[in-house]
């Protein structure tokens, strides 16, 4: 099938995928070759400094992932057993898995129905007295409502983690996402906006809080006395090579942006009008990054998600599906959360890597309108 302009792919149009220049093999050949001994942090500690500037944080601790920084803070924060934790049900199932790994209860709340993001209304309703951290997480570089967010947890003493792993270089009310809750966690991994194959970074500007994780990452030794353990710990460091990696994509993530926002106005200017078809919404004073440009199908076209997704795959174009609603695994109790089950079973990630063209982009709205039967 060819778009208007003729034009039909000649392999497969992926969902995502990084951008690698030449600054990124520049610091990471050296990472590898001078990289070791008295060097051996060198870019671990500045990308862990730069990135806390960046997104305004007084510090950051580099991570294997997302999950290990979303772990520590909740870790640092004294989460475990007998405590709740409010999580969003549409997100990646690390954050419910990190709650259950401390020991707690991941408690599931709805979304709202234009950002896709943790409804504050729905939080404070699901408050009891057990219940010990918020975790709200920026959907798809979405924006969580964060004044409201923070004025529940300052009002009922709770402790708030930001997810902003798809959010880097997304923006609310002239603040970066992981800079506003108690502590933030982002994820580099290889799909993400910026990437270092796979890693993360948790940030806070509590000094006591970040001395607590990195005790807790350094396998809870006692700080200043080698190989003497005070407490169960982890390890979840990042090493050298892949922060230099990372620190090239800092210093390069204002043009991912501006190209994933242009790659989401191709995307709005050709579906945005379409009945039955909603897109990422950006509420005033905020703006996203658009890591993932997406669909959820409002109406019924005759065909499942799945099925469309099927029907693009056969035409070289890949998708995912938006996160299934959190409480629908056998490990929990469904709940009734109207909008998440709507997006969560209706909802489809776009091709939004950096390397997509108006081009490709064309041909996916002209393929998807041509099998759902719309102009």
């Amino acid at each position: 099938m060819k778009s208007k302009s003729g034009f039909k792919p000649k392999k497969m149009i992926l969902t995502a995928g990084p951008s690698i220049s030449k600054l990124e093999h520049k610091y990471i050949i050296d990472a590898a070759i001078n990289g070791w001994n008295n060097k051996a942090y060198y870019y671990l500690r500045k990308f862990e400094n730069e990135f806390a500037k960046y997104i305004g944080s007084k510090e950051g601790l580099a991570t294997s992932g997302g999950t290990g920084a979303l772990w520590l803070a909740l870790a640092a924060a004294g989460v475990g057993p007998g405590d709740e934790v409010i999580v969003p049900e549409i997100t990646y199932f690390a954050c419910s898995d990190v709650v259950c790994l401390l020991g707690a209860k991941p408690v599931f709340v709805d979304i709202l129905p234009d950002t896709w993001c943790i409804d504050p209304e729905k939080v404070i309703a699901a408050i009891t007295k057990k219940t010990k951290a918020i975790m709200p997480v920026h959907l798809y570089g979405n924006l969580v409502e964060m004044d409201e967010i923070m004025e529940i947890a300052k009002d009922r003493n709770l402790f708030v983690v930001e997810d902003a792993c798809p959010a880097a270089g997304s923006m609310y009310k002239g603040k970066r996402p992981g800079s506003i809750g108690h502590a933030g966690a982002y994820s580099f991994q290889g799909a993400k906006i910026m990437v270092t194959g796979f890693g993360g970074m948790v940030l806070t500007n509590d000094e006591q809080l970040m001395k607590k994780m990195k005790y807790l990452n350094n396998h809870g030794e006692e700080p200043g006395k080698k190989f003497w353990q005070t407490s169960v710990g982890y390890s979840f460091e990042l090493s050298n090579i892949p922060s230099a990696l990372g620190l090239a994509q800092l210093r390069r993530l204002e043009s991912f942006v501006n190209k994933k926002r242009k790659i989401f106005g191709w995307y709005k200017e050709l579906l945005g009008n379409i009945e039955g078809i909603s897109m990422n919404y950006e509420r005033p004073r905020t703006k996203s990054n658009m890591w993932m440009s997406s669909i959820v199908l409002d109406r019924d076209f005759g065909i499942t998600r799945e099925q469309l997704m099927g029907r693009l795959r056969e035409k070289l174009i890949d998708t995912r599906p938006i996160f299934y609603p959190s409480s629908m695994f056998p490990m929990y109790e469904e709940q009734e959360t109207p909008v998440a089950h709507h997006v969560g079973l209706r909802g489809i990630n776009l091709p939004s890597g950096h390397a997509r063209t108006k081009q490709e982009i064309e041909y996916i709205c002209h393929t998807l309108k041509q099998i759902l039967k719309v102009k």
